[in-house]
């Protein structure tokens, strides 16, 4: 086990991960208005494909650069998790977006983020003891806190198609999360097998690409301005790359369920990043995306998911 000021840095580390991650929610959007107006009628399908082609294919590119030393000598068992954790994220980013096609977007937040609650159950099943107290407390926090933020409604709750696309989604994501600190890759270095996998995410995208693109041109088109280009590289440099590697490196000196936990903060940073970013990009690109609200529910859902990961980085510590 780390020790406490190792596991506390870990925490911190993750916590900017997540925030890193919370920028591609108003970039995407912001994105996703400029190549509609460059290429109006585009299928969702194809441009959401082809940004995350893009995304992971550029990061993986300037990580090999960034490292080329290192990762040039990187061993069987680093490249073998880095095509898992590819695995896990393609399918898992997949199953999210065709399902935001039949299910609400407050549906689909909330469930994603239902990996809080696997992860600890896989655990427990695997140890064949419950999940401490601590880690149940903070999973109720945060349940509760994405119940408020997304205004959900247990009466309305179904599960349709979008419902368990998404569900299958969150599996995956635990799945992501568990395969990081999977004992048969303690001794893999973060560089090799991040490049890894962010290359792979790309490739992996490929047939999805190819199956939904108009046409090769249009590829092209849709970055064909400095807006669009611009706000690929916010997401590539913070959103993939910073993020990814944060992720990668530091999740292993924390407790799966802990880092699980911790990730469940990105809709609240994505909800504060929401109330400036818009306006910022509406005045660099000429779009009308304007700034979103602070509300009570925004305020009340993020004060427990905070209270959740004030509580894990807590000094408190339950009996073994």
């Amino acid at each position: 086990m780390p020790s406490a000021p190792l596991r506390r840095q870990a925490l911190q580390r993750l916590v900017l991960c997540t925030a890193f991650w919370a920028v591609s929610f108003p970039a995407m959007k912001a994105l996703a208005l400029t190549q509609s107006a460059i290429l109006p009628g585009a299928g969702s399908w194809f441009v959401s494909s082809l940004s995350v082609l893009y995304r992971f294919l550029l990061a993986g590119v300037l990580l090999l650069l960034l490292a080329f030393a290192e990762v040039k000598t990187i061993s069987r068992r680093e490249l073998e998790q880095g095509l898992w954790l590819a695995l896990f994220t393609t399918v898992g980013i997949c199953l999210q977006m065709d399902g935001l096609a039949y299910t609400s977007a407050s549906t689909s937040a909330f469930l994603t983020q239902l990996y809080c609650v696997l992860i600890p159950l896989w655990v427990a099943a695997r140890r064949r003891r419950p999940p401490s107290v601590k880690i149940i407390l903070c999973s109720a926090l945060v349940l509760g806190g994405m119940a408020v933020l997304v205004k959900l409604n247990l009466f309305a709750l179904k599960l349709g198609r979008g419902e368990m696309e998404t569900l299958a989604a969150s599996v995956m994501f635990a799945g992501q999360i568990l395969c990081l600190e999977h004992p048969r890759y303690a001794a893999n270095r973060p560089l090799c097998f991040t490049t890894a996998m962010l290359l792979a995410t790309g490739l992996f995208t490929l047939p999805l690409v190819a199956a939904t693109a108009p046409g090769v041109a249009e590829c092209f088109r849709l970055y064909h301005s400095v807006p669009a280009c611009g706000l690929m590289a916010v997401i590539v440099l913070f959103c993939t790359l910073g993020a990814f590697v944060l992720m990668n490196r530091w999740q292993r000196q924390v407790p799966a369920t802990e880092a699980g936990l911790v990730y469940c903060a990105e809709p609240v940073f994505a909800s504060a990043l929401a109330l400036f970013l818009p306006g910022w990009f509406s005045h660099w690109t000429g779009l009308d995306y304007p700034n979103e609200q602070l509300t009570t529910r925004l305020f009340l859902g993020g004060t427990l998911i905070t209270a959740a990961n004030v509580l894990l980085q807590s000094r408190w510590r339950e009996g073994k």
